[in-house]
């Protein structure tokens, strides 16, 4: 590996949100400040809407980072459940121990007796659920109904919900439109620049490395926006495998060249620049022949 050869103290490039290595992009910081002002004005629902990889789990992380300490927080990642396995997801993130023959109302109870004892001495509880674009109309009216259970100053349950795009399309239906109104505060993430991603890249080598042994060339940051079409994720991707080849070849520099092999092996990345490059290497040896044509010809 090439830890050693470029001294670094571990990989910058991993697809594991590590919020050590977060950067704080304009988007970033936008949809993290939008979130943290929906938690503390105490707003039912809130929303961060994202493409894939663009970075919505390592702002779930930041986001229970900064809440552990002050709030009551509970977590569910996969809500790929039933409005009943949802109830006991929330339960157990609360720390109730529930039957598995209790009924409905029975477990919603001891939600809403758990819920007030909590807002006692911590105010709401704040549910954050991750991929929530996999929640089921049926779960959603569930999630819907959980935030109606307030005191005469605020509620009991503060819902944030990160998901792709396709939570939009399906909050748009007719029959969740009580829960759409709900939602005060959304923002939807941006890819990243050109030169974000020079600054996104130059932070994170930056961030685990002992002594500044590898950088980026503009040029190849510039590659790096059209392959990745500014998506972080395929970013890592694509600069993990840039490191191997420069690690191989004993560079230290991200070249262009090892971006456009790292592209060649990777899917879902753009593949219009590789096709216009070799677009204008014809065009040059064509436009070069018909000159010589032209030349020798007279």
């Amino acid at each position: 590996m090439y830890l050693y050869h470029f001294d670094m103290n571990k990989i910058p490039f991993g697809h594991t949100p590590d919020t050590g290595l977060f950067y704080q992009s304009k988007t970033h910081v936008e949809a993290l400040n939008t979130l943290l002002f929906s938690v503390s004005s105490g707003e039912a629902f809130c929303k961060i809407i994202g493409e894939v990889g663009c970075g919505k789990t390592m702002l779930c992380r930041i986001l229970i980072n900064q809440l552990e300490n002050s709030r009551k927080l509970a977590y569910i990642p996969n809500p790929d459940l039933s409005p009943r396995s949802l109830r006991y997801a929330l339960a157990k993130e609360l720390g109730l121990r529930v039957k598995a023959d209790c009924r409905d109302d029975q477990l919603s109870n001891s939600i809403q007796n758990r819920l007030i004892k909590i807002n006692k001495t911590s105010g709401p509880v704040v549910l954050i659920i991750d991929e929530a674009q996999a929640i089921s109309d049926e779960g959603l009216e569930t999630l819907r109904l959980f935030t109606n259970l307030e005191t005469e100053q605020q509620k009991l349950l503060q819902i944030v919900l990160f998901a792709q795009p396709e939570l939009d399309k399906k909050l748009n239906q007719t029959n969740l439109r009580q829960l759409n109104q709900r939602i005060t505060f959304s923002y939807r993430l941006k890819k990243l620049s050109a030169s974000q991603i020079m600054h996104y890249v130059n932070h994170r080598l930056s961030q685990v490395s002992n002594s500044n042994r590898v950088s980026i060339s503009q040029s190849a940051s510039w590659l790096l926006k059209y392959f990745s079409t500014g998506t972080p994720r395929l970013v890592n991707t694509l600069c993990h495998k840039a490191l191997l080849l420069a690690f191989a070849k004993k560079q230290s520099q991200i070249s262009i060249i090892n971006i456009i092999k790292a592209a060649s092996d990777t899917d879902g990345v753009s593949r219009w620049p590789l096709k216009y490059f070799k677009s204008a290497i014809t065009l040059f040896l064509l436009g070069l022949s018909t000159t010589a044509y032209a030349f020798w010809g007279q």
